[in-house]
């Protein structure tokens, strides 16, 4: 087998510090902005000269956090509930021979500021801190085939998961400025539903904890209800 030598351009500044709750792919939750920062050598505004000229990018990225153990040749798929095995090759999952993944996201802007080079980016589904390997334009003509059929995965995930927030997480997200969104956003990834699916077919009410942006957010979970309970700054 031949090996290769990949060099990050940049890294994301995502507001998913932790891979528990970040959707299972790009653009399900249009709230999530992040930042991609290009490294030095990269840092310079003749890398992406006519790039906002496209609406949407392709990232190629490293799985960084789960590159370290290996890959599994069959693997669960969520959408699957878990239950089935499909090969590695038919899915999206983590845990591929090269780590390798992608996403298509919205450009939202290119940004120079202080001498730092930045793209301005959202519908993100990737972990604060993933390596970026490469980036191309979108091209609907070429990449967006109407055509295509998709097996397991033929349609956007749905759930019937409903949220509502409590008179102190409330309280919270009024008097905080940082981020207009964030009521919107904190719903669309509950709805999302991010829990393990073996912890989906338990009857009993559930409690949770993640962290988007600066904030630590809490909430439960019974039958197909989601109430945040408090939002602090982390």
């Amino acid at each position: 087998m031949s090996e290769y030598q990949l060099t990050a351009v940049g890294h994301i500044q995502s507001p998913y510090k932790q891979k528990f709750a970040i959707p299972r792919q790009p653009r399900l939750v249009p709230e999530a902005k992040a930042k991609l920062v290009f490294c030095s050598d990269f840092n310079r505004e003749e890398f992406v000269r006519g790039l906002d000229e496209f609406s949407h990018i392709w990232l190629l990225f490293r799985f960084h956090e789960t590159a370290d153990k290996g890959y599994s040749a069959m693997v669960r798929p969520p959408r699957l509930g878990g239950n089935e095995r499909k090969g590695v090759f038919a899915t999206r999952a983590t845990f591929r021979p090269n780590a390798i993944g992608m996403s298509a996201v919205k450009l939202e802007g290119i940004e120079y500021k202080n001498g730092q080079l930045s793209l301005l980016l959202s519908g993100i589904d990737l972990l604060d801190g993933t390596p970026i390997l490469d980036i191309k334009p979108y091209l609907p003509y070429s990449d967006a085939m109407t055509d295509a059929t998709a097996g397991f995965a033929d349609t956007r995930p749905e759930t019937d998961m409903s949220v509502e927030f409590s008179e102190e997480a409330l309280a919270f997200i009024e008097k905080q400025t940082e981020q207009p969104e964030l009521k919107a956003f904190i719903s669309n990834v509950l709805k999302q539903d991010p829990r393990p699916a073996y912890k989906k077919q338990r009857d009993s009410e559930q409690s949770y904890g993640m962290t988007l942006y600066d904030f630590n957010i809490r909430w439960h979970v019974q039958d197909n209800h989601n109430t945040v309970t408090s939002i602090e700054k982390c």
